[in-house]
């Protein structure tokens, strides 16, 4: 019996819909669409209008929501969206409804991805069934983690990324004092590390110890709308690349790897530990040289213990994706 599955990546500036089948999988949808967030009053109005257009029914529903979800609900704080498992069951006829929160979906596309959809910075020495970390950099720091049951890995949220900033090295106490004197007494991974925040942190914090900001550079940031692609584009550009966006690179790494150290050693991650975000990807370069996997076996007594975690980075931008469809079929008999 064929079951199909409307799958969403719910973000606040662009939501992706899509539907998918149990004959064709998670890696193939029957049908997919980006919409502007922003642009639709509700999200049950965006989907009666993809469901109009895609002409296809569907019986049940699996959604990766940015953001927490409690009792079968997620409020989005940048939307006004309120999101209702219940609610939306009833009013398209769906059978059942399954929420998840993004870094869940990210989380459920790890045992899926395939060989190309990966790339291993250290293979290490997994263990069979054991935890896997994953970080998710973007706008925000998205992290999580998955466990083995005895059958299949379940996927966990985190809000690890608020917990507090902790700086390795002059250079980043030197970042801490500065985010004090912006006025954060409480300063945390997310706001030092994350596209949205962390990076125009790192390279006013830099800039203020006295590297030269080109005069080209600093025009095109007064008249940018959000400075971290172009501070990025900058720093990956070696035509044009300044010591101030190099170093902002560099810092980024560093922290970046850090924290991905003691996620993984909370969750004592031996099955591996896997980066996926917009980020992550493209700064790959970056990723594959020594310091930052130097940054994060840096934890004393258990350097050994972290390098024997596989650390792999997830190349596909839509892994929450399609982590939500894994997991929506897996539970497709439900539906």
């Amino acid at each position: 019996m064929t079951m199909r599955v409307l799958v969403a990546d719910i973000g606040g500036t662009k939501t992706i819909l899509a539907v998918y089948s149990n004959e064709r999988g998670c890696h193939t949808p029957l049908v997919k669409k980006t919409y502007p967030s922003q642009a639709y009053p509700t999200f049950e109005a965006m989907v009666a209008e993809f469901l109009a257009e895609a002409g296809t029914p569907v019986e049940c529903a699996c959604l990766g929501v940015a953001g927490p979800v409690v009792l079968g609900t997620a409020r989005m704080t940048n939307l006004g969206w309120l999101i209702e498992g219940e609610k939306l069951r009833s009013e398209f006829a769906w059978s059942a409804v399954h929420l998840l929160n993004d870094m869940q979906a990210v989380g459920y596309s790890i045992p899926v991805l395939s060989s190309e959809q990966v790339y291993t910075l250290s293979a290490g020495k997994p263990v069979p069934g054991g935890a896997i970390a994953v970080l998710a950099p973007g706008t925000g720091l998205g992290e999580g983690f998955l466990t083995w049951d005895g059958t299949a890995y379940r996927a966990h949220p985190s809000e690890g990324s608020h917990a507090a900033f902790a700086p390795v090295g002059e250079l980043q106490i030197g970042l801490l004092r500065y985010m004090n004197e912006l006025g954060y007494d409480h300063v945390s991974f997310e706001r030092v590390c994350s596209g949205g925040l962390g990076i125009p942190h790192l390279y006013a914090y830099l800039r203020s110890t006295g590297l030269e900001e080109p005069a080209w550079l600093r025009e095109r940031l007064a008249e940018a709308a959000d400075p971290t692609p172009l501070i990025l584009e900058v720093a990956l550009d070696p035509s044009r690349s300044s010591e101030l966006t190099t170093a902002t690179l560099e810092l980024f790494v560093s922290i970046l790897g850090a924290e991905a150290g003691n996620l993984a050693l909370k969750v004592l991650a031996t099955g591996g530990i896997y980066l996926a975000g917009g980020i992550s990807p493209r700064i790959l370069e970056q990723l594959k040289k020594p310091p930052f996997l130097e940054a994060l076996r840096n934890k004393g007594r258990f350097r050994q213990t972290l390098t024997d975690m596989p650390v792999r980075v997830v190349l596909d931008p839509e892994a929450g994706l399609l982590g939500a469809a894994a997991y929506g079929l897996s539970l497709a008999a439900a539906c």
